[in-house]
């Protein structure tokens, strides 16, 4: 035996359905910069994603500061960076090894800075969001803070010989 829904709240129901329809494929504005002013990254399924932090050298490419990687080595630890991420395997979180071939210093800075607002409006967060099913928190960090992360993962490529591009994560 069936149940008729009554017509206002079958109407409702396929508003609400209707409503969703085609947003994951239309791009906003604040995520898809032109192609011209962000890096294509290759995605799983073979598209490009465009990122506008994520064009220009990458952060690797430049000379390490030791000072600041020492006390980005302990806010790695402190702030519990190492319960999601590791160098050369994936845990909970992207593995980091390669990153700062892959990545400017401005994206991952940002990553680091502002993480929610990153798997919003970036297409490279949000599909590492897709991929990895967990947001990455926010810890609060200050810039110079997040610079001396940045340089600890330069330090930590350089100690793996990390030289080259690694992949697109």
């Amino acid at each position: 035996m069936s149940r008729l829904v009554p017509c206002g709240a079958a109407g409702l129901l396929l508003a609400l359905l209707l409503s969703g329809c085609g947003k994951a494929d239309a791009p906003s504005a604040s995520a898809s910069p032109s192609s011209s002013s962000g890096a294509l990254t290759s995605t799983s399924g073979g598209v490009a994603a465009v990122s506008k932090y994520d064009a220009g050298p990458r952060a690797g490419e430049s000379e390490v500061n030791e000072v600041l990687a020492e006390q980005g080595e302990k806010l790695f630890q402190s702030k519990g960076c190492s319960a999601c991420h590791t160098f050369g395997k994936k845990m909970s979180g992207p593995d980091l090894r390669g990153v700062t071939m892959r990545r400017t210093a401005q994206w991952m800075e940002n990553q680091i800075l502002h993480p929610e607002v990153m798997t919003k409006e970036d297409p490279i967060s949000h599909r590492l969001l897709g991929e990895m099913a967990l947001q990455m928190p926010n810890q609060g960090l200050a810039p110079g803070e997040a610079k001396a992360v940045i340089e600890y993962l330069k330090h930590e490529d350089r100690e793996a010989g990390v030289t080259t591009p690694t992949g697109t994560k």
